[in-house]
């Protein structure tokens, strides 16, 4: 980055970001400018291509979508890294969503905010990114329950109840602890079957 040097302060440009919306992004995605298949993210109208998943992210997200198929798949529909659509500025793409079930799977469209009772992040090196970008963008859309997989410390954090951009209620959970999800009886985990010790 350049600079002018004035009176012993260097003043730095102002670079000027393009901003995008989910109906730009989609029509360059149908161009081929960004490739459908390769993980492109919108947050906050910015385009965020994601990182390399390595074995320990995979694998863990792999293990929690078994253990939720074997609870809820006949009610509930889960996705595996698809996009939620929020607003025109934002359009992530959460490691796993647990949905209501729609006859058309969300060929249509894709979820809103509405449809999703449960969103879960897995983080091994992206953990500043997911505790604070993602989960103020999931608060402000008030999707009702945030699961953060911490898979260094071992532990799911776990945000519900949010009001004005916030979570009101958090809490973290270990491995022996029994993690569930407040909206679906059933949905109930040993956080030793999502982390279990060879994840280390």
């Amino acid at each position: 980055m350049t600079g002018v040097l004035k009176k012993n302060k260097i003043i730095s440009p102002v670079l000027e970001r393009k901003k995008f919306t989910t109906d730009e992004t989609h029509r360059m995605m149908k161009a081929g400018i960004l490739p459908e298949e390769s993980g492109w993210e919108l947050i906050n109208g910015e385009i965020i291509h994601r990182m390399t998943i390595g074995s320990r992210h995979a694998g863990t997200v792999k293990r929690i979508n078994l253990l939720l198929n074997r609870l809820i798949a006949d009610e509930f529909i889960i996705g595996i890294q698809d996009p939620v659509h929020i607003d025109e500025d934002n359009e992530p793409e959460p490691d796993i969503s647990v949905l209501k079930m729609r006859e058309d799977f969300y060929t249509e469209s894709h979820p809103e905010p509405s449809d999703v009772l449960l969103i879960i992040e897995v983080s091994v090196s992206t953990l500043g990114f997911d505790r604070e970008v993602k989960r103020n963008l999931y608060a402000n859309a008030g999707i009702i329950e945030y699961w953060l997989v911490d898979v260094e410390k071992s532990t799911i954090e776990t945000y519900k109840k949010p009001k004005d951009g916030k979570y009101f209620e958090m809490k973290i959970y270990e491995r022996g602890d029994i993690v569930y999800l407040k909206h679906i009886e059933q949905l109930k985990l040993d956080v030793a079957e999502i982390i279990p010790e060879e994840t280390k």
